[in-house]
């Protein structure tokens, strides 16, 4: 009896050939942005301590309540896999008294999280976000780049028709009497409500809005806009000035509450129709002025997005925005053993004139490797022997029309170079 494969985690995929381009190109696009911006890169842990997801995400949102990993190591400490990036880079940077003397401190950030989701269409259980965050000042102009950022990484993907929705979810006060109206609106709704909601209506009652199951009340509930404070009115105001005059276009969407605990003022969603539904957001943030204080650290206002990069990569397939990178132009082999020194140099010459090589050392069947170069895409086979070596020339094959010739080294680099864009 044959031993069974072992198939991947569910929820968790493998990336191959043109989905491990289109992922990497994804995650360099967006660092190349940022860092134009004057974004820093900052790596932190995989896991953390439970303790800054629950306090800093917050206990009364799905993420922490049904989707953590988490595990208690030998220690008996409790460890979860990191859901999102933005508490343990705050962790990390508001922490620091070196960065707390940097102000503002911009920083960038890529890498896998986890979450027991149910699997759908770019959404994994372990999936990759790109983001940034802004600590230790509070100004609108702020919020306006970090939307900025995103919004020109999207552009720099080729990826077009992203829309952006904006909402102020104003301070403390605000939200503190919107709980209030909330309450009022949705406690006479309560039988009628999901079981999530019900448990919602009694520790966040933001999250009511954001429910699927019982949207058909949300039409009718009372808006947060409605009765901000004239301060968060005017922060608001200036943010959307700010991006007018950068040319950004967006919609208010009173609605936009996100679905974490440390969100205030400024909040934001990128949606883009190929996502379709409920799943149509590639990515959001916000402001977030009481999170150092959460997880027990000095006072540090901040702001920051995280975009999916699994959802980026949809749209840019499902759009032709990704062009995937050619396999090897060029496959150089030894014809024999004694070659293969010869052949090791010319390789590097090609690689270093920037023309795609690939080498093959080993001793077989020219068809075998033909069949090799046919199933790839390679155009060019450069093959070298005993009669090469002793003249400095190599043979060069077109796999296309399997013509053929022998140039010097110099006049194949040339050649190949004018075919394929390398180095002249």
């Amino acid at each position: 009896m044959s031993t069974p494969a072992i198939a991947a985690p569910r929820g968790t995929r493998d990336y191959l050939a043109e989905d491990g381009s289109s992922l990497l190109s994804c995650v360099d696009t967006h660092r190349r942005v940022s860092s134009r911006f004057g974004y820093r890169p900052v790596i932190t842990p995989i896991f953390e301590s439970t303790e800054l997801f629950e306090r800093g995400t917050g206990t009364g949102t799905d993420v922490v309540e049904k989707e953590m990993y988490t595990f208690r190591d030998r220690g008996d400490r409790s460890l979860a896999l990191r859901p999102e990036g933005t508490p343990g880079v705050i962790r990390a940077l508001a922490g620091d008294p070196a960065v707390r003397d940097i102000r503002p401190y911009r920083a960038q950030y890529d890498g896998p999280m986890f979450r027991y989701d149910r699997p759908q269409k770019g959404r994994y259980r372990e999936f990759h976000q790109v983001g940034v965050e802004v600590l230790g000042v509070r100004d609108p102009n702020i919020d306006v780049e970090v939307i900025q950022v995103a919004w020109e990484t999207c552009s720099a993907l080729g990826i077009t028709h992203v829309d952006i929705r904006l909402n102020s979810l104003g301070s403390r006060d605000d939200r503190l009497r919107y709980r209030d109206e909330l309450l009022a609106y949705y406690t006479p709704l309560r039988d009628e409500l999901c079981e999530d909601c019900r448990r919602r209506l009694a520790t966040n009652p933001l999250r009511l809005l954001d429910c699927k199951t019982d949207a058909r009340h949300v039409a009718a509930a009372p808006v947060l806009l409605d009765g901000l404070a004239q301060e968060t009115r005017t922060y608001f105001h200036d943010v959307q000035e700010g991006l007018r005059a950068e040319g950004i276009p967006f919609t208010v969407d009173p609605r936009i509450v996100r679905g974490l605990d440390y969100y205030c003022d400024t909040t934001f969603e990128f949606w883009h129709s190929s996502l379709n539904g409920a799943q149509n957001a590639l990515g959001g943030g916000g402001r977030y002025d009481g999170l150092a204080e959460v997880l027990g650290l000095p006072q540090t206002p901040g702001v920051g997005y995280a975009l999916g990069v699994e959802r980026l990569m949809v749209i840019r397939q499902e759009t032709g925005a990704f062009h995937p990178e050619q396999p090897p132009t060029v496959l150089v082999v030894a014809l024999d053993s004694g070659s293969a020194p010869y052949a090791r140099a010319c390789a590097r010459q090609l690689r270093d004139a920037a023309v795609p090589t690939a080498l093959d050392l080993a001793q077989g069947k020219l068809d075998r490797k033909f069949r090799w170069c046919d199933r790839m895409g390679t155009v060019w086979c450069i093959m070298c022997g005993e009669d090469e070596v002793r003249t400095g020339q190599v043979t060069l094959r077109n796999l296309q029309d399997r013509t053929q010739e022998r140039l010097h080294i110099d006049d194949c680099i040339a050649r190949l170079c004018s075919n394929t864009g390398g180095v002249k």
